[in-house]
């Protein structure tokens, strides 16, 4: 199925506006926005993106095989479909720089920040009845005027500007694609491997996280991210793995 654009030139949330219209439009509906006075991140934080230079859109999605209780399936999905979108445009500019996927779905190249992901789901009983993925990507902005500590952009990368618009198709193309060709084939073992594949900070050496309910500092190693989206750290000072749900762990991007 392919994609359907609905391109706005201003407007608060394209999440917002895309929930409104979300029942009377089919799978694949894509709001894209050239100036987003709202635009909501992970965590509850504001996304910053000058007006024309970046990608800030939703994409209506309508799984069919995937449980409420396994959403975190489709967030792999998206992500890797991103990543893989964005590895492409890089290798065509000759950079060698690859995309990781910072838990549970930022999207990262070398330690900086080029893209960011909320995932709203709808449910109805044990199913998804719909989802919208908001997705803001850093294209072509040179200078990042809010206090996020490790932002980048691709032209930063490739030293050349990218169409917006043609990127918006591109990378809207392949989550469709990613998620019906998961749909036709299930396969969650594969799915999380490759993720894990794909993980920032999971080369097995110890990083800086935080505890976010005390605030307490230590180091550790990723040791794994479940199915649901749990990740499993393990302290390097010997204590037992410790396993951690969405927003309950901070990585120390400060210590960069």
């Amino acid at each position: 199925m392919k994609p359907t654009f609905i391109r706005l030139d201003t407007c608060s949330s394209t999440n917002s506006e895309l929930a409104a219209i979300a029942d009377s439009m089919p799978a694949g509906t894509v709001v894209s926005c050239r100036e987003q006075s709202a635009g909501r991140g992970q965590r509850g934080n504001s996304w910053e993106a000058e007006p024309g230079r970046n990608l800030t859109f939703s994409i209506l999605l309508r799984p069919q095989l995937i449980d409420a209780s396994r959403q975190f399936e489709l967030s792999m999905i998206v992500s890797l479909a991103i990543v893989r979108s964005l590895d492409s445009i890089l290798a065509q500019s000759g950079c060698k720089e690859r995309c990781t996927v910072k838990w549970p779905n930022d999207i990262y190249i070398g330690d900086r920040k080029v893209c960011g992901i909320l995932i709203e789901n709808a449910l109805s009983g044990l199913s998804i009845d719909r989802s919208i993925a908001g997705i803001g990507i850093n294209v072509n902005q040179l200078v990042f005027r809010s206090d996020a500590p490790n932002p980048v952009s691709l032209i930063h990368l490739t030293g050349i500007e990218i169409s917006v618009g043609e990127m918006l198709e591109t990378v809207a193309e392949s989550i469709m694609e990613d998620l019906a060709a998961y749909e036709s084939a299930p396969c969650p073992a594969g799915l999380s491997k490759s993720y894990r594949s794909r993980l920032w900070r999971g080369d097995g050496l110890p990083h800086p996280f935080t505890d976010a309910a005390t605030g307490s500092r230590f180091d550790a190693v990723i040791s794994d991210v479940a199915a649901d989206g749990v990740i499993t750290l393990r302290p390097t000072d010997g204590s037992p793995e410790r396993r951690f749900f969405f927003k309950e762990v901070i990585f120390n991007i400060s210590d960069l």
